[in-house]
């Protein structure tokens, strides 16, 4: 086992015990903003929709029913703009991390071979391609890389953690520019129905990929838009020859969701309104971090989407997490995505209004 973990780097959430609990020493409680894991009820269709699936004593297949299919395909095409899309081109996955974390393994790659993700960045990204004792690269633009060997390339849009939005200007250059070098790129789109200043675009839409799906997959995930974390409930979507050999691979590793889960999939993508109502709910939250961040002294930069708020005080992020902290307040550091963010936070929207509204009257002190 120390061949593996010896390739991996220091779990970095363990740095902030510390800091967790010096906020939950606060005479008013700890509020958590840190981590982003959805504090909302599960809407109640899906919970009904995993209730009626919860006698399913048979193995459930890795491709998933074809009610799953159907729902993933219709979601793709009515959300995404995308045209064209078949069963062939969605695949179930078991939550995203464990996607992000197993894929250069899965296509195979290893030493010689190059991962490449964005600057500031989900730290999972880098330890896929350690899995995989593939070499990792971070990227400011991609089209600068150096395309050598260069297998797999990560983009995230909206990102985790700053809220960046590609547009689809951008996210049309950079896949011209890696199907020109035959690299796979697979794009990160969790966050995507989480715009606030900006509306994101799918690497799907034809905009972007000119109507073929060749050599691009998006990764989509119900844990935020649906507060399924829980769940573990993800897909792919593109690329057919792509997830035509991740199905084979993931067949043989008994990598499937659960039969009740994807019951709850069908509810949850056959239904708008409850992805408006929670969009709702950050909306609030949002304006009411934002307003008192900024009041508190602190610069906002992109956060134009996503479930977070990119913000800096102009030093050491471990300064401005200290500083919350005896506030009763854990966020985030910004160097656990990267050296480049070293001077900011991330602050999360996942707490309830009770929570938020006492972490804004902390900050107003």
């Amino acid at each position: 086992m120390s061949a593996v973990t010896d390739r991996l780097p220091a779990f970095p959430w363990d740095k902030l015990e510390p800091f967790k609990a010096t906020a939950a020493a606060h005479p008013d409680g700890i509020v958590d903003l840190s981590v982003g894991t959805p504090v909302d009820p599960v809407p109640e269709l899906i919970q009904k929709a995993l209730v009626a699936a919860a006698d399913s004593p048979g193995y459930p297949t890795v491709w998933g029913t074809p009610e799953l299919r159907d729902a993933l395909t219709g979601w793709v095409e009515r959300r995404l703009g995308a045209r064209g899309v078949t069963h062939r081109h969605v695949l179930p996955i078991v939550g995203s991390k464990e996607l992000v974390a197993w894929l250069p393994t899965q296509l195979g790659l290893g030493p010689g071979d190059k991962v490449a993700y964005p600057r500031l960045a989900y730290p999972t990204y880098e330890v896929g391609a350690r899995l995989a004792r593939a070499d990792h690269v971070a990227y400011d633009d991609p089209t600068d890389l150096d395309p050598t060997d260069l297998k797999l390339l990560w983009l995230n849009t909206p990102s985790n953690p700053t809220g960046r939005v590609l547009s689809a200007a951008e996210l049309a250059r950079i896949v011209a520019w890696a199907r020109e070098h035959d690299i796979l790129v697979f794009s990160d789109e969790c966050y995507l129905e989480l715009g606030w200043e900006a509306d994101p675009v799918s690497v799907l839409h034809p905009d972007v990929c000119g109507g073929s799906y060749e050599g691009i997959v998006s990764v989509h995930s119900l844990s935020k838009r649906s507060n399924l974390a829980g769940y573990r409930a993800a897909f792919l979507a593109g690329d057919p020859a792509v997830l035509g050999d991740l199905l084979q691979i993931r067949k043989h590793g008994g990598m499937m969701t659960s039969a009740p889960t994807q019951a709850a999939v069908v509810a949850a993508l056959s239904d708008d309104d409850h992805v408006r109502e929670q969009r709702e709910r950050y909306t609030v939250r949002r304006t009411a971090l934002r307003e008192a961040l900024l009041a508190h002294g602190f610069r906002i930069e992109h956060s134009e989407a996503s479930l977070y708020l990119w913000a800096t005080r102009d030093e050491s992020c471990w300064a401005t997490v200290a500083h919350l902290a005896d506030l009763g307040i854990l966020v985030a550091p910004g160097d656990f995505y990267g050296p480049a963010g070293e001077n900011f936070v991330r602050v999360a929207l996942t707490a309830t209004d009770e929570r938020v509204a006492a972490a804004v009257a902390r900050l107003a002190r």
